[in-house]
């Protein structure tokens, strides 16, 4: 109940946006390959910051 109002670190902000690119990517593998790498290769890039934000 107290953490109901706790701002998002930026790590926790980079993790959910990775999330929700994982799983477009996801979906777009069965329709389009190459739209889908993109999408992948943005998560990759954030998955690297949040590595270098956690040290």
């Amino acid at each position: 109940m107290f953490g109901l109002f706790k701002k998002k670190t930026e790590i926790e902000k980079l993790e959910d946006k990775y999330d929700k690119l994982i799983k477009q990517s996801y979906e777009l593998s069965h329709s389009n390959r190459a739209e889908s790498d993109k999408v992948r290769a943005a998560a990759e890039e954030i998955a690297e910051k949040i590595e270098r934000l956690k040290g």
